[in-house]
């Protein structure tokens, strides 16, 4: 079974195929100089429900035939989990399943993906 890690790595590895680039979201928090803490990494507000994802980028899509010759980038988030995850019921989980709702609701692609096989599937439909 791969860990989280080589998961997100070849997903990572696989998204250029498909006209997506993936850029790892390092996120949290930690205390400055002068105590106060410093949050960083995409999504992450304190006192949300919302977690950004493991993996923002962009996809290309060429437009359909009325705009011809138009190429759009379409926000892409990919929350990596381990081979055989399953979505429970914890907080830190529903906050990333409400990033990945927010995201699909504006018109992005998103999901957690627990392999490059989901990843390939959530890319081409």
């Amino acid at each position: 079974m791969m860990s989280e890690s080589e998961v997100q790595q070849r997903i990572q590895m696989e998204g250029p195929k498909y006209s997506c680039v993936l850029m790892r979201n390092n996120s949290g928090a930690l205390p400055d100089n002068t105590g106060r803490i410093i949050r960083y990494g995409l999504g992450h507000v304190a006192k949300t429900s919302i977690k950004s994802s493991d993996l923002i980028g962009i996809t290309t899509l060429t437009i359909t035939p009325e705009m011809v010759g138009k190429t759009i980038g379409v926000f892409t988030a990919i929350e990596v989990k381990v081979e055989g995850w399953k979505l429970g019921n914890s907080e830190r989980e529903k906050s990333q399943e409400e990033f990945i709702k927010w995201v699909k609701s504006k018109g992005g692609i998103a999901s957690f993906c627990t392999s490059v096989e989901e990843f390939k599937n959530l890319l081409i439909g």
